[in-house]
């Protein structure tokens, strides 16, 4: 049997016919012909994919998200001084002291005395740079995430400086004579809370409110006190600091349902509450009272040399570079007497 054969005849019957004024066109043996064409689906060249390049699909968002670091408080607690300039290496800050002495009085007695003695407490500087570089590249390329790279470096070279500055004036500069607000050899040793707390403990989260209470009006306050022997009043002006932790405490309410700060104000009506992340110290929560100032004079402020030096940008063939510097005195305690301090809350 011709299968081919077969095949012929079956075209003759099926298949797509044009109209007899039209066959013309066509040869019979290209009708006929099964072969033509049978390349219409070869195999794929290609790696198959229905989708398109995912970048195309993708949304840029215009607003930066800036990563978030500690508040920096110091400043703000203890006011801040310049003291001499990016040249300055040591300081001198003198104490005076007045002496004397009476006698009984007699018209040719020369008797008794009256003078000034003088201390020099020194401290030393501490200065420090830090350098952001870019390329002409870097820029173009982080252009096209639409960022401006070179303003975001020096936003970041400032808040470095600011950071160290900040350490600086809670911790000073180890290895010279440059102290901070909480190290200070001068500062006076803390007195510890009341053990009144459940199970007789000393933290604060263990108190109530009438306890917080205390342990800042009877055992803090009560320091300052016997440290100043009367020359602070109730209603000067103070500042109580302490660290966000621990200052929680502070909304916490008595039997009668008034709250800790409600009672401080009322009783020392010119204190300010202040926090920092640094009294969350490795020994444990510190809490400082600290009267702002006795006989007009303050009693502590954080000094700096240069709060910031931005020096020349250096060209390169293709990048640029530049170094900002600063520098800092620590924390100048003038009356450490003046701030009462207390660990473990």
């Amino acid at each position: 049997m011709d299968i081919r054969s077969d095949l012929h005849k079956l075209g003759a019957d099926y298949g797509v016919h044009f109209m007899d004024t039209v066959r013309a066109y066509l040869a019979d043996g290209v009708r006929t012909d099964y072969n033509i064409a049978m390349d219409a689906q070869p195999g794929l060249v290609t790696v198959s994919n229905a989708g398109i390049p995912a970048y195309l699909a993708n949304y840029l968002d215009p607003e930066l998200i800036q990563v978030l670091v500690t508040p920096m408080k110091a400043a703000q607690i203890f006011g801040e001084a310049k003291k001499g300039d990016w040249t300055t290496m040591s300081s001198q800050f003198p104490v005076v002291e007045s002496t004397g002495e009476v006698d009984t009085y007699g018209d040719f007695s020369n008797a008794g005395q009256s003078s000034a003695n003088v201390n020099w407490v020194p401290r030393q500087s501490y200065h420090f740079q830090t350098v952001t570089q870019w390329g002409e590249r870097e820029l173009e390329m982080m252009g096209l995430g639409r960022i401006d790279y070179a303003a975001r470096l020096n936003i970041a070279s400032a808040l470095t400086i600011n950071k160290a500055l900040n350490k600086m004036y809670f911790f000073g500069v180890a290895g010279i004579q440059n102290y901070g607000a909480l190290n200070d050899p001068s500062l006076s040793t803390p007195v510890q809370p009341l053990a009144t707390g459940t199970g007789s403990s000393r933290l604060w989260a263990d108190k109530d409110g009438q306890q917080v209470y205390d342990d800042i009006s009877q055992v803090l306050y009560k320091q300052l006190q016997a440290q100043l022997k009367g020359l602070v009043e109730r209603d000067v002006r103070m500042t109580l600091t302490m660290s966000p932790t621990a200052e929680v405490n502070l909304t916490k309410t008595n039997q009668y349902n008034v709250n800790v700060t409600d009672q401080l104000k009322k009783n020392f009506p010119n204190l300010r509450i202040e926090t920092a992340v640094e009294y969350s110290t490795t020994s444990g929560e510190l809490v400082q009272l600290i009267v702002d100032e006795i006989e007009g004079q303050s009693t502590a402020y954080a000094a700096f040399t240069e709060k910031m030096r931005a020096h020349p940008v250096k060209v390169g063939l293709s990048s640029f570079k530049q170094k900002k510097s600063a520098g800092g005195w620590g924390t100048i305690i003038r009356r450490p007497v003046a701030i009462a301090q207390m660990l473990g809350v």
